[in-house]
């Protein structure tokens, strides 16, 4: 079987699993709406929320869901115990990391449907006036946190710990992109209207971060499952 062929069998097994069971992107989706109420009575005051707050808060709840979702992604392997046959499995095992990585993406992506609309709503900011800078950013900023939370999710898969050390060893490194996200995602609601040269900048940032963190994933993967 080809690399991308596998990837993509992977990637269809695990949507058609949660089409059926939506665990997963449910999940996903009622926490984002539940942190960004939780921020919403924190940050608005009489009608009116904190200058600046709502870009910041779109990329923290991206990645406290994103998190959830890693997570679950992963213990389905290991509840049903299909973990151990994955890695038996005759095929490149960075098919497997990209595999999860896509799925893991489009899990994301549908939450974010649900997440930017609230968004917009609860914080009155004009998140849709620019579209396409915008859905360049998240999907960015999505593929640069799956890249780096599929590969420790997937190298901790057997460890007891994992769901304490997931967090530990994942946001350290995807604060880069949470910064970029949130600072060119801001350049889009200034007042005095959006500035595409700091949107294309951080949007540079982040494509940057995403090549170099999958071509990475991609080589340490195998040997990193195999010492687990």
């Amino acid at each position: 079987m080809s690399f991308f062929r596998a990837a993509f069998t992977i990637a269809g097994k695990d949507l058609r699993v949660e089409l059926r069971g939506r665990e997963v992107v449910v999940a996903m989706a009622f926490f984002s709406a539940l942190v960004l109420l939780l921020f919403a009575f924190a940050f608005i005051r009489e009608g009116k929320a904190a200058p600046d707050a709502a870009a910041g808060i779109l990329w923290i709840t991206i990645a406290l869901s994103g998190t959830l979702g890693l997570s679950r992604a992963f213990d389905r392997e290991r509840e049903s115990d299909t973990i151990a046959a994955l890695l038996l499995a005759p095929i490149d095992r960075g098919a497997i990391y990209l595999g999860k990585l896509v799925g893991i993406i489009a899990f994301m992506a549908l939450t974010l449907a649900v997440a930017t609309p609230l968004v917009a709503l609860l914080f009155d900011v004009p998140l849709f006036l620019h579209p396409g800078p915008l859905i360049l950013l998240l999907a960015l900023g999505t593929l640069g946190f799956s890249a780096v939370g599929s590969l420790f999710a997937g190298t901790l898969v057997r460890n007891r710990a994992r769901h304490v050390l997931l967090g530990i060893l994942v946001y350290p490194i995807i604060v880069p992109v949470l910064i970029a996200g949130a600072r060119g995602t801001q350049a889009l609601l200034l007042v005095e209207g959006a500035d595409f040269d700091a949107v294309w900048l951080w949007a540079k940032i982040l494509a940057l971060f995403d090549v170099a963190f999958v071509i990475l994933a991609l080589w340490v993967f195998e040997p990193l499952v195999a010492s687990d």
